[in-house]
């Protein structure tokens, strides 16, 4: 049975030809023409279409962590239709897109033909399969990790530069809707949703817990990186040799069961059936410490899944 789609566009403009010149708007949302302070009624078709995106996606698809630098993107005008959750979505979506997104405003689809369009139209092109989204993957894999994988993926977070993380500081500010700096259980539920996510309230409990290290009951930004940042960060040498660092503090080139309590405990999280798991999971030579390969094989177990999917950053 095909899924009919409740997104609506509407003509706004008159149907004469009349240029504007006034830049307005909200960044993410900006045509190019407006950009370049000539045009007309076009631009509405482009705004639906960064909503369509951000619908389908959970991200905007032109983004920098400023105006000037969201305006550059626009102008640039790479559309990223590859990258997860993109492979599970349906062809005629992305044409779609990609004709509401047509950089030229003369060759762009219009309104009515955008209603006409096969995906738009009940019974249409519409594929039954749920978005499986990226960043509801990772969490789901956060979730299954040791507590030293976890502490080590926030370490990794920390030192991501804005260009590495993209995305998910606007993915963060879309959920926290209350603009508190954290984000509630409810929160996380109807952002949840919106990617996409079918999931029970007991499984988002499950996934809410597991991505708040300091048990404060909420998700503050830098465990929500943690939890959702692109796996392929753990491919970089530098990334995993500071991490590594962070537990082994005398430097000997191994971690210690001392040591490895010692940074668990600073999260509530160095209890002895803790650090048993991860020795048991990760000492595979069994001498009672954890060298820089064990701890390499550790990280980049298991990550690979969807994430195989995306273009290197």
């Amino acid at each position: 049975m095909k899924k009919t789609k409740s997104i609506v566009i509407v003509e706004t403009w008159s149907q004469s030809s009349k240029v504007y010149r006034e830049l307005v708007g909200s960044a993410y949302y900006v045509a190019p023409e407006v950009l370049n302070k000539s045009y007309g009624k076009e631009i509405d078709v482009w705004s639906a279409g960064i909503i369509l995106y951000i619908l389908l996606s959970g991200v905007p698809p032109f983004y920098a962590e400023n105006e000037r630098g969201i305006f550059d993107s626009i102008l640039e005008g790479k559309l990223d239709l590859e990258s997860a959750p993109w492979p599970s979505i349906s062809a005629a979506a992305k044409d779609l897109i990609k004709k509401m997104l047509t950089y030229d405003p003369k060759k762009r689809i219009t309104a009515a033909e955008a209603l006409e369009h096969p995906w738009m139209k009940e019974g249409g092109e519409a594929s039954d399969k749920p978005i499986d989204n990226a960043v509801l993957t990772r969490m789901k894999q956060f979730r299954a990790m040791n507590k030293m994988k976890k502490l080590a993926l926030k370490v990794i977070a920390e030192n991501l530069s804005g260009e590495e993380i993209k995305g998910l500081k606007q993915m963060f500010n879309n959920m926290d809707t209350d603009r508190s700096g954290t984000i509630t259980f409810e929160e996380l539920k109807s952002g949840l949703t919106k990617l996409g996510s079918k999931l029970s309230e007991y499984e988002i409990k499950q996934l809410m817990e597991a991505a708040d290290v300091d048990n404060s009951g909420t998700i503050d930004y830098q465990e929500f990186i943690t939890a959702t940042i692109n796996r392929h960060k753990l491919e970089k040498e530098e990334h995993l040799y500071k991490a590594f660092q962070y537990f082994d503090k005398d430097n000997s080139g191994y971690i210690t069961r001392e040591e490895l309590r010692q940074a668990l405990t600073e999260y509530q999280m160095g209890d002895e059936a803790a650090i048993d798991e991860v020795l048991n999971d990760v000492d595979t030579d069994n001498d009672g410490k954890i060298n820089y390969q064990e701890f390499v094989a550790m990280m980049r177990k298991g990550i690979l899944d969807i994430d195989e999917k995306e273009k290197p950053r």
